[in-house]
């Protein structure tokens, strides 16, 4: 059985009202145990519902499985251990479980992209959880509302992290049932707000070590910590400081844990490599290439390119070099080099979501642990003029100013590719223990 920690007030209620209710939303920051709760209330109804088919979905099949099938030992899979097994229905993922009332056929579906919803047409489901449910396209969101409606007891569970205020969830769907739940008497809306403070299973001495990797002036601060729905503006890396994060550091190879490279990829627009050093969770970036071949007027070929990254590396023990995915044909020219292989340095295609990207670079800059040399003149320049797209914001967007972005998104990729590669997820997911 699943232990779980003490639950707030709050908590309670939310999982309470969500025995009558059809329509439960719980927003907030990170950590804040939305998951969890939603999880508890669903499988309680699954386990005396009477209709057959249900659905688990998120922005991909992957999330849904991660958050609701698994859920760091407190999903479905633990809820229901030894009465479920993961399996097809219909050459689709699926979780079949025993209950008290029948067996019961949980599908997985992704819905982060329009034309998602198809997958989910063509069924009728008893209830619904969706998890991140405002990262997921409109037009599936929609079709979860469609496929429920003729329920025998239609029940839709969201888990939403706040997100910049004109964003469509909030109008099409809290706002819309919020008015509808006030107008008409048992409605059934039911919406609660949390942050990480309602987390008791969080002790104190870990909130006060997750804390300090947030600038507390920052959005980001506002909306993972604060759960508020707050917009971006102005500066991205607001908390670059040069007197702070451009140091000279000595070179010397064998005190790194490794080193390797980054790389955005340019023709006409900049294309820059930077190398840089790991020491734990420390990142240093040593040194630079950038050529801009609209500004110059002198356009390179991928492989003049290519020999300039070998003489950038040299005799360097780089371990592997992270690029743009969309580098197609330099990826192709560095793969059959010789210079590669016979020093067995891999070459990877950068981890380039953007926002998740942005989240990590800038934690780093605020615990102090990513650092540069002081000539590094173009990133000083980026860092200080890379700001985000006041026109996204206005239609409920978050994402940068597509100007002053080239080593920043060097940067982005260097960070955030590797602390994937080498697991250093403290800072990349809202996840872990509820």
């Amino acid at each position: 059985m699943v232990e779980y920690s003490s639950f707030v007030q709050k908590q309670i209620e939310y999982m309470s009202r969500c025995r009558s209710s059809w329509l439960n939303i719980a927003e907030g920051g990170k950590r804040a145990g939305k998951n969890v709760m939603n999880i508890l209330a669903w499988a309680l109804q699954l386990e005396k519902h009477q209709d057959k088919l249900h659905l688990a979905s998120g922005v991909t099949i992957a999330t849904a499985k991660l958050n609701i099938i698994d859920s760091n030992g407190f999903g479905l899979r633990f809820w229901f251990d030894g009465r479920c097994k993961e399996g097809k229905y219909q050459q689709r993922d699926a979780l079949y479980i025993n209950t008290i009332t029948g067996e019961k056929i949980v599908l997985i579906s992704g819905g982060g992209n329009e034309g998602d919803e198809k997958l989910i047409k063509g069924n009728t489901y008893g209830t619904v959880y969706c998890t991140e449910g405002n990262e997921c396209a409109i037009s599936f969101v929609r079709e979860i509302f469609d496929r429920t409606i003729s329920s025998s007891n239609r029940q839709l569970y969201f888990d939403i992290n706040p997100k910049n205020p004109n964003h469509w969830f909030y109008s099409d769907v809290i706002d819309l049932h919020m008015a509808n739940n006030q107008k008409y008497p048992d409605y059934g809306f039911n919406y609660e707000h949390f942050t990480i403070f309602d987390n008791l299973s969080i002790t104190d001495s870990k909130l006060e070590k997750i804390l300090i990797t947030y600038d507390r002036q920052s959005f980001w601060f506002k909306r993972d910590i604060l759960g508020r729905r707050v917009a971006p503006h102005g500066v991205i890396y607001s908390m670059f400081d040069e007197r702070i994060h451009m140091k000279h550091l000595d070179y010397v190879l064998t005190y790194w844990d490794r080193v390797f490279i980054s790389i955005d990829y340019g023709i006409q627009n900049p294309m820059t490599f930077g190398k840089y050093g790991v020491k734990k969770d420390y990142y240093h970036l040593f040194d630079y290439y950038y050529h801009c071949g609209r500004d110059t007027g002198k356009q390179k070929t991928d492989g003049l390119y290519a020999d300039q990254l070998e003489a950038f590396i040299g005799n360097d023990p780089v371990k592997y070099i992270s690029i743009d995915p969309s580098a197609t044909s330099f990826i192709a020219e560095l793969r059959s080099r010789r210079f590669f292989k016979d020093r067995q340095i891999s070459i990877v295609n950068a981890k380039n979501a953007v926002l998740k990207g942005i989240q990590a670079l800038s934690m780093k800059l605020q615990q102090g642990k990513f650092t540069m040399e002081p000539h590094c003149v173009e990133d000083k320049k980026e860092f200080m003029s890379y700001i985000w797209d006041a026109k996204a914001t206005a239609r409920g967007v978050d994402e940068p100013l597509k100007e002053n972005d080239h080593c920043m998104d060097r940067n982005r990729y260097s960070v955030y590719t590797d602390m994937i590669l080498f697991k250093d997820r403290v800072n990349l997911s809202g996840k872990g223990a509820k």
